[in-house]
């Protein structure tokens, strides 16, 4: 008698979740917070099960990291010469328009843009 494995790992196509982890980078803009955690939440938990999840989440995550180290250095950047209020409204404005436009992308089953994003993993 011979066992066969059943549960072989398919990925299933399912660019609405991918959107929506896209757009949930905008929690930050809503709520103040949860932009990092909830897309973070989603791609661990279905990075093995969603095909392209493991690529946009990793392009989120680089994506939100990168947004982090910019703000860093844009604070004490506003002590030169004000530079860092530029750097600033950069951030809030890419903040902004890279998710939805990544989004876009992902529903139509693109790779995610990677403007500005620094990889990190």
């Amino acid at each position: 008698m011979e066992v066969i494995n059943q549960n072989q790992n398919v990925l299933r196509k399912d660019n609405t979740l991918l959107s929506i982890a896209h757009l949930t980078q905008l929690l930050h803009y809503v709520t103040g917070f949860g932009g990092f955690i909830v897309p973070l939440t989603i791609w661990l938990t279905s990075r093995k099960n969603v095909e392209s999840m493991d690529e946009h989440g990793k392009a989120i995550v680089n994506f939100q990291l990168s947004l982090l180290l910019y703000l860093i250095i844009s604070v004490p950047a506003i002590l030169l010469f004000g530079l860092g209020i530029l750097g600033l409204i950069g951030v809030g404005i890419l903040g902004f328009v890279l998710p939805i436009v990544n989004a876009v992308k992902a529903s139509n089953g693109e790779s995610p843009s990677l403007f500005l994003t620094i990889r990190f993993i």
